[in-house]
């Protein structure tokens, strides 16, 4: 995700528009599309807080003049939190009277070089999570007293209980549509029968615990994302970590170990009112009895299908569990922010869950199961 270099806050003074982050030639680009975002910004009094900019040249300085004197020309404007080095930079550049700045324009290879550099410091910035929270981990099984189970139960019952409903209608809507489509070609051949096995063992090998589990990222996953960021901005964890506490002990374990033992239960669930969805179907399309198709599923449905899917239901869990809270944990000084890092999560979580899920595939397929 891309740093925020600037963004506006209210108070007794006015409104102020914090300038933040490093304001160089390589940043240039990205700082100008944030002030044409702000361009029309209306009010009496402005204040340019620049105490948080942490690197800065001359075109960066060179930027903040020509939008001062815009903002200037409409408002009564001032500047503060300024060093000497800066002062200095921006009384030369205004005494010799440069031109403005022509930033340079993007090309097709100049996008994906800064995708890919944002999606490596992605990557390198998981990993570190990851790190973290396996240090926690260790740290809660060598001090078991420190294990949070309330907070557990909490949110196992937000994560879980609470989603029945959504999982329960759409896991009986996926069963009789397989169901459905399915009936349509087996007709032709006089193979009615078979749809029992078509609905059975691939909800409960498959689509159960994928179909939850894509439910799971878009509802609990983003909801982790969106509750952390709301802490990060408001320094609810700057707070705790000024008090000894540690975030990912009190916010992150306690979300990935209720997602882990909530997201199999939900597996099953759903493959129970899947198979039923597909009874359903079945018997409005085929005419296939209830008996029948009951009696067809204690043939054909072993137990190691279950078993097979329910496995995926942990790994499914910690990875969204792990990339909700990461990417709340990213979120910066700004409400846009948290908007950006929940669609991300979400965007992230299904794309690993179907990844994962080939390679659940792919191992049971080598090893004949």
């Amino acid at each position: 995700m891309k740093t925020s270099y600037l963004y506006i806050k209210q108070n007794t003074s006015g409104t102020v528009v914090v300038c933040q982050g490093d304001w160089d030639v390589m940043h240039i680009s990205y700082i100008e599309k944030e002030f044409k975002r702000i361009k029309s910004l209306k009010a009496k009094d402005i204040v340019f807080d620049v105490s948080a900019i942490s690197d800065f040249d001359s075109a960066g300085v060179l930027l903040f003049i020509e939008y001062f004197k815009h903002f200037s020309s409409k408002s009564h404007t001032k500047v503060r939190g300024y060093s000497q080095k800066q002062k200095e930079m921006y009384e030369l550049l205004i005494k010799n009277e440069f031109v403005d700045i022509k930033t340079p324009k993007d090309n097709l290879l100049t996008d994906i070089g800064k995708y890919t550099v944002e999606l490596i410091a992605d990557i390198v910035a998981f990993i570190t999570f990851l790190g973290e929270l396996s240090i926690t981990i260790w740290h809660t099984i060598t001090h078991p007293k420190s294990f949070r189970i309330k907070e557990v139960v909490y949110h196992i019952r937000h994560s879980g209980f609470d989603a029945l409903v959504i999982i329960a209608m759409t896991s009986f809507l996926v069963g009789m549509v397989i169901a459905y489509q399915g009936a349509v070609e087996l007709a032709k051949f006089g193979a009615d029968i078979y749809i029992v096995d078509t609905v059975g063992i691939s909800i409960v090998r498959e689509l159960g615990p994928m179909i939850t589990a894509i439910v799971i990222a878009g509802r609990s996953g983003s909801a982790y994302t969106a509750e952390i960021g709301a802490m990060k901005i408001t320094e609810e964890i700057s707070a705790m970590r000024t008090m000894g506490f540690d975030p990912y002990a009190f916010l992150v374990l306690p979300r990935v170990i209720a997602l882990m033992i909530s997201l199999p239960l939900l597996i099953f669930f759903a493959d129970i009112i899947g198979i039923w969805g597909g009874m359903v179907a079945s018997s409005m399309q085929l005419a296939l009895s209830s008996t029948q198709f009951i009696e067809r599923l204690y043939e054909v449905l072993e137990v190691k299908h279950y078993i097979l899917g329910m496995l995926k239901g942990p790994v499914f869990a910690f990875l969204i569990a792990s990339i909700g809270c990461f990417r709340g944990l990213r979120v910066s000084d700004n409400t846009e922010s948290i908007g950006l890092h929940t669609t991300a999560s979400v965007v992230n979580s299904i794309f690993l869950v179907i990844a994962f899920d080939a390679l659940f595939s792919v191992i049971y397929t080598e090893l004949g199961l």
